[in-house]
């Protein structure tokens, strides 16, 4: 079952954020946008380039009002050891949240009970700590952070402009669509 439209269940993980070990509940995720990407594991070979990806862009969502937040299956301890000793990892300036426990994996419905560990899924919230938008890759399949911001700003739009929405592949500041009874059959 899909979890758009869905509020963030409470939780509470451990995560690693510049040098220092916080915790992170659901209420992190209110009152701003949240990208939370889940991925298999750290000290692996696509993970890194997903999150470096994400850190370079990071300023941008930033800009856009947007917190990013990544998932694995490892503790808070190993994200700090990956950050500590990857050239990639070192970079990041995001939380990087343990779920050692796999409850976000399996909250957020990403959770490959086998392996134990998390499938590479990205979830778009809003400020009230809706999901808005899901994507789930196979694990050799990286994901591309320029990608989101597309999807956060068609997000962004819909909703500061009831009433309408965003057709497919609609750029920041180009035409959208009023549904209506008279636009039916017209597309």
């Amino acid at each position: 079952m899909s979890l758009v439209g869905k509020k963030v269940q409470p939780f509470r993980a451990q995560a690693y954020h510049n040098g220092e070990f916080i915790e992170v509940t659901e209420q992190d995720f209110m009152g701003k946008w949240s990208i939370v990407c889940f991925y298999p594991a750290d000290f692996t070979f696509v993970c890194p380039t997903e999150l470096e990806d994400l850190q370079d862009h990071y300023a941008t969502f930033k800009e856009l009002g947007v917190e990013v937040y990544s998932v694995s299956t490892d503790t808070h301890f190993t994200h700090k050891a990956w950050h500590d000793t990857s050239p990639a990892i070192s970079k990041i300036e995001y939380v990087m949240i343990g779920d050692p426990s796999h409850q976000l994996s399996r909250m957020f419905d990403v959770l490959d009970e086998e392996q134990g560990l998390a499938q590479r899924g990205t979830f778009i919230i809003d400020p009230d700590g809706v999901i808005q938008a899901v994507e789930i890759n196979a694990d050799g399949i990286g994901r591309n952070a320029s990608t989101l911001i597309d999807k956060i700003k068609a997000a962004q739009y819909v909703r500061n402009h009831p009433g309408e929405v965003c057709p497919a592949k609609w750029k920041e500041g180009a035409e959208t669509l009023k549904p209506n009874l008279d636009l039916v059959g017209k597309i």
